[in-house]
């Protein structure tokens, strides 16, 4: 992984969300809803729905609307949604994997098709992108609220049990195996960092330019998939900004 850095992508994409706001916590209600109903309301007793409470908050999702989705799954809704992920290729044949958490399958595979297709893309059979991915933790340490230095972070993390540190003028990026992300989490804290951001995420064994002539399709297409009301998230084996 030496070299690929999301945190300037991610700090991007934050930003350009801000105006979707309500979209996203649409999205995350759903993600704590199920996680609740499928492990419990109590987020010190479900990894899953902890991990998605931290979403939420990173996302300044206001508590009412945490505590109403956490609510509503205590409450024995019986609102149901599937876990779906979608492969194919975008244009310029970058692979990319999209995942939903849908109510309607036909309907969200529909979009989902739509989107690909109309930009430029192709859809994929089960399998066909997914071995290019590895499921990873993910988390950042700001430099502007942590105090330690490389070395101590370093040190720290692999005491913790860490793969590996990418280390840039803004922040410290750990990436760990997923079994070992909570630990690594829960540690980081414990020693008194403040994490900026935590997430379980695929990471691209290889990555895969885009052509500088299929750009604007290939956003585009992103967009559309990010847009969609059932899709969760959507990784792509295009390397980030600091990379080309």
């Amino acid at each position: 992984m030496s070299g690929h850095s999301k945190w300037h992508n991610i700090q991007g994409r934050k930003n350009a969300q801000d105006s979707k706001r309500g979209k996203i916590f649409q999205k995350l209600s759903r993600e704590l809803f199920m996680a609740a109903k499928s492990g419990g309301a109590d987020p010190d007793s479900n990894a899953a729905l902890r991990l998605i409470v931290d979403k939420a908050r990173a996302a300044n999702m206001p508590k009412d609307n945490i505590k109403r989705a956490l609510d509503k799954a205590e409450g024995g809704s019986e609102e149901h949604y599937d876990e779906v992920t979608y492969e194919g290729y975008a244009p310029g044949g970058v692979a990319v994997l999209v995942e939903a958490l849908t109510d309607n399958k036909n309907r969200t595979a529909s979009a989902v098709r739509v989107a690909f297709t109309r930009n430029g893309g192709s859809m994929g059979s089960s399998g066909s992108v997914a071995y290019m991915f590895d499921r990873k933790g993910y988390l950042v340490l700001d430099r502007s609220k942590n105090t330690q230095d490389e070395d101590e972070v370093l040190l720290d993390i692999m005491d913790l049990g860490a793969d590996d540190l990418q280390t840039s003028d803004e922040a410290f990026e750990i990436y760990t195996d997923a079994k070992e992300f909570a630990a690594v989490r829960d540690g980081l804290i414990a020693k008194g960092y403040e994490i900026a951001n935590a997430e379980l995420t695929m990471i691209p064994q290889n990555t895969t330019p885009v052509p500088e002539d299929k750009q604007e399709q290939f956003e585009h297409m992103i967009d559309q998939l990010e847009d969609d009301d059932d899709v969760s998230e959507v990784y792509t084996a295009a390397p980030d900004d600091d990379e080309e």
